[in-house]
């Protein structure tokens, strides 16, 4: 049985339906697999929100600023809407640097459009800049492709990798579908009319999770019938609205109503069960796949050497913060640090392996 990587992502399809093969490298289109957007109820996402508006309060314990005192005048661009994966990581990340004392007045700004690729564009054209950082991950990776943009992530500087989180898939409450054996089952014989909802453009982490699970239980991907949504919150309010048959998305979109049983999460895309999630993984439904979104941070083209080991000493000292750490456990995110050269070496492979499953996929030439 051949198996194919990618980054986050194994997918070993059954016999039955012949197998995704591993590509040579080619090149670069709020995103990694959460991602994409994420990871909570609307009322936490919001609570984020408020909390990090404050933007410009500090603690008083100063035990985590850098000898010359917390970085001032920062700007952080969410290449997504509010509410999204990108915006709540972005704004958790402010408040965890504001409250350690190693930050101050960080301003969290949206520019959405074309899976991440407007903000991605709009950073690059922010060339030079020394106060200006963007939040994104895997769905603008892919978002680089399917929408051709001129602007890559090759054009930015890369600071750091932040976390990680598997995908859900879920129903809405009253689904005619309470298994992954019975949504498949009906998906097969009709994939049209079953449609699959996520918060990702083509090529983002939705958008790629539905397409590799149905390359994976035998579902053609050109005929997934997948409706994209503008960030978590539009997809929320549709999955509740019952406008799609099931979507994929972060865990933290969904894990609040599924504890309160407006959703149903009936199978997680980790390799291993996510603790305070009641869902098995696809591997343990016989479906081999592993899907894990990402999220980092990037700078525009033409940052000063000095400016990014600042930037990256920033991150660094967030990481190993007790706030960040309080941060990743209530969000339920999986620390994925990466900085500098790491994080550039990580996503030139990301580039490539996600054109690799793009083109596998159909989805570009």
């Amino acid at each position: 049985m051949s198996r194919t990587e990618f980054a986050f992502v194994t997918v070993t399809p059954r016999r039955s339906h012949g197998t995704l093969t591993k590509t040579a490298t080619p090149q670069p289109k709020e995103t990694a697999v959460h991602a994409r957007t994420w990871f909570t109820s609307i009322a936490a996402v919001l609570a984020v929100t408020v909390a990090a508006a404050g933007c410009g309060v500090s603690a008083d314990d100063t035990s985590g600023a850098s000898s010359s005192g917390p970085v001032k005048g920062l700007r952080i661009l969410v290449p997504n809407s509010p509410g999204s994966g990108y915006d709540t990581t972005a704004r958790a990340a402010a408040k965890a640097m504001q409250d350690a004392n190693l930050a101050d007045t960080i301003e969290v700004f949206n520019s959405a459009g074309a899976g991440g690729t407007v903000g991605l564009q709009r950073l690059v054209n922010e060339k030079g800049k020394e106060d200006i950082l963007m939040q994104m991950g895997l769905g603008v990776v892919g978002a680089v492709f399917t929408n051709k943009s001129k602007a890559t992530l090759q054009d930015t500087v890369p600071v750091a990798k932040l976390v990680e989180e598997a995908e859900a898939i879920v129903v809405p409450k009253g689904s005619p579908y309470t298994s992954l054996e019975q949504l498949v089952a009906a998906w097969k014989a009709n994939p049209g009319k079953v449609p699959v909802g996520g918060a990702s453009n083509a090529g983002g982490p939705d958008h790629l999770t539905p397409m590799l699970l149905a390359k994976a239980v035998g579902v053609p991907p050109k005929d997934v019938n997948y409706v994209a949504y503008d960030g978590g919150g539009e997809l929320l309010t549709a999955i509740l609205g019952k406008k799609v048959a099931f979507a994929a998305t972060g865990i933290g979109e969904v894990a609040e109503q599924a504890k309160t049983g407006d959703v149903k999460i009936l199978a997680v895309t980790s390799e291993q069960p996510v603790a305070g999630i009641d869902a098995p993984t696809l591997k343990s439904l016989d479906v081999d796949l592993v899907f894990t979104n990402w999220r980092g941070i990037v700078a525009p083209p033409g940052l000063s050497a000095e400016k990014q080991q600042q930037y990256q000493d920033l991150l660094t000292k967030m990481h190993d913060s007790a706030q960040w750490k309080q941060t990743l456990a209530d969000q339920g995110w999986t620390d994925a640090f990466q900085k500098g050269d790491e994080f550039k070496t990580f996503l030139t492979t990301e580039n490539d392996r996600v054109a690799g499953v793009l083109r596998e996929l159909g989805l570009v030439a």
